[in-house]
């Protein structure tokens, strides 16, 4: 028997089939198995739609939405994409292992998509791809979906997102600024709730700038660990697979998914608290207003959780990046694709600055390419040196979020300075994580981890640490003074104020041993019902959840100024008796009758 929890909307909805006290997004309806002796005599209907489908009919709605088509190279044909939901839920019932069964997935169009033409962001040098390429086939192979290819700087040459003849693709939250690029698609997809995981390529940057220009998380896995095959070059010996997702764990699945086990060198460390290498401010250049407060606060919340902090010469970092456009290892560009753009110069969809970064490399020397390795080793032995021991180089991911209008003005200058901070990574052979750290002016800002070759999940768990506290309402026993209240203190929780819900619940004294509140959202006729709201870090949340009990569940619950939390919920069977108690107005009001 199916009861059904609806949470506050607040987003996209969608069904989902958990157990009780799994948490519940934002515009859920949770779909919980009832005790046996619960809601006897009443029929409750087993949901008939695809539990997979629907998630696939939410993202077409959102797509709609949203309406933002720049996003898209190849968009598959909706009921292309139900019927391989249909045929992954007959996998799951023949009890087929799917740790991606259902989650939807974006692939940047440079690499290849069985049955969508492989573009790189450029129609005439489309082809069609005779297979997925590994990543996607690994991906899919765990249940995921594609549901398209998408829109990128044409050729992988940018930051800035906006080189392409499929469209400029907008900011997630601030259509008016760039998404980052050049996986700009795959991204903002992401951001906007459409997909679930993305795809992108990273040479310079191109993986970890539109995760922080839009909120999310980008890895850069450590060169080698993810197989390129079926990607169109950028540059190939420095390309990586990247992979974006909303939350650091769906990401770090995809990439284990996605990963070839490779012998490793050993990479043990001195024991101790984790240590990070932070730069002065002075030598991070000129940045946005807000953004040097916003990085030292990144590196104080770092401090806070443990670890150590150890200043770093960053000079060795920043001359290495300015060498991946300035010298000569562009001319990796020209090797991937110069025949191609020589052939065709004035085709109207080649995007100008991309044609001429591409054909200038055409004449570089080969004598140039050979003094820049010489240099570069040289920068990376110094690098080595100034990290020492460190665990992880933290950075911002860049110097500042430019506006479309800006670019426009100086596409190249703003496209490098960009990659400040991003383009010495892949030319060091080094891993990187680009989390959200914050808001500056109601904009994402975001930093980057950056560790040694093959610490890929040592950086991600320090990358963690930087994952907001959650905030929750309670309402009930674990009200301050109450019996369950301690399971939030020990969990480290702190309150942060005395609240009132939105006046769209009912609350019932429900007839559990010990007695505690059920939260019931109708909507008109509701009340406002007295709450307490707390904070406590991501990880207590998870604890709480796996602890809770039945009837109890974790849902989303408006407040009083229109915000929502975290918050307890209760499953529909448990208000069947129970006293309607919302008169009082609080809990502790109830008690004290």
């Amino acid at each position: 028997m199916e009861s059904r929890v609806h949470a506050p909307a607040a987003g996209l909805a969608t069904e989902v089939l958990t157990r009780p006290g799994a948490q519940v997004e934002p515009g859920t309806t949770l779909l919980v198995r009832a005790p046996p002796h619960a809601n006897r005599g009443t029929h409750m209907p087993t949901p008939t739609r695809s539990l997979v489908v629907t998630r696939v009919r939410a993202a077409y709605a959102r797509i709609e939405a949203v309406d933002r088509p720049e996003l898209w190279i190849g968009l598959r044909p909706r009921p292309d994409v139900e019927a391989e939901a249909r045929s992954l839920e007959a996998r799951l019932a023949a009890g087929e292992h799917l740790p991606l069964a259902g989650r939807l997935l974006a692939v940047k169009g440079n690499i290849d998509v069985a049955g969508l033409p492989t573009t790189a962001g450029c129609p005439s040098y489309a082809y069609e791809p005779s297979a997925d390429a590994p990543v996607v086939a690994r991906l899919r192979g765990a249940g995921a979906l594609v549901i398209g290819t998408t829109n990128l700087d044409q050729f992988a040459t940018g930051l800035v997102g906006t080189r392409s003849p499929y469209g400029v693709v907008r900011n997630a939250l601030d259509p008016d600024r760039v998404a980052g690029g050049s996986s700009s698609g795959s991204a903002v997809a992401v951001a906007l709730g459409i997909a679930d995981l993305a795809l992108g390529t990273d040479t310079a940057g191109s993986g970890r700038v539109p995760a922080a220009f839009n909120g999310i998380v980008g890895l850069n896995p450590t060169r080698g660990l993810v197989p390129t095959d079926g990607v169109v070059p950028a540059c190939a010996s420095l390309d990586c697979v990247t992979v974006f997702a909303r939350t650091l764990p769906e990401a770090e699945q995809a990439m284990a998914l996605m990963a070839t086990p490779i012998p490793q060198p050993d990479h043990s460390r001195v024991p101790g608290p984790w240590r990070i290498a932070v730069p002065p401010t002075g030598q991070l250049g000129d940045l946005d207003p807000g953004w040097a407060a916003a990085y030292e606060t990144t590196a104080a919340r770092l401090r806070a959780a443990g670890a150590v902090l150890r200043a770093i010469d960053l000079t060795p970092f920043t001359e290495a990046a300015a060498m991946l456009y300035e010298g000569a290892f562009v001319a990796e560009r020209y090797t991937a694709v110069g025949a191609f753009i020589d052939g065709a110069p004035t085709a109207p969809d080649l995007d100008p600055t991309v044609a001429r970064i591409i054909s200038a490399a055409r004449d570089i020397p080969a004598h140039r390419l050979f003094a820049d390795q010489a240099r570069l080793a040289a920068l990376h032995t110094a690098a080595t040196a100034a990290l020492g021991d460190a665990d992880a180089l933290l950075l911002p991911t860049a110097p500042g979020h430019p506006t479309l209008a800006e670019v426009a003005a100086d596409p190249l200058g703003a496209n490098a300075r960009l990659g400040r901070f991003t383009n010495s990574t892949n030319l060091f052979g080094l891993c990187a994580v680009a989390a959200p750290a914050g808001e500056v002016d109601g904009l994402p800002f975001g930093v980057m981890l950056i560790g040694p070759a093959h610490t890929d999940e040592r950086v991600a768990r320090i990358a963690a640490l930087l994952t907001p506290p959650t905030r929750i309402a309670v309402v009930g026993t674990h009200l301050t003074g109450e019996p369950l209240n301690p399971q939030l203190l020990a969990l480290g929780a702190r309150l942060i104020r005395t609240t009132t819900t939105a006046p769209v619940y009912r609350l019932h004294a429900l007839r559990t041993g010990p007695p505690e509140a059920g939260l019931e959202r109708i909507g008109e006729g509701g009340a406002a019902i007295e709450a307490e709201l707390w904070e406590l870090p991501a990880e207590g949340l998870g604890r709480l959840a796996a602890a809770l009990p039945a009837p109890m569940t974790l849902g989303r619950v408006e407040l009083e100024d229109g915000a929502t939390a975290t918050g307890f919920l209760c499953e529909p069977y448990a208000l069947e008796g129970a006293a309607d108690i919302t008169s009082h107005g609080s809990w502790r009001a109830y008690l004290g009758r």
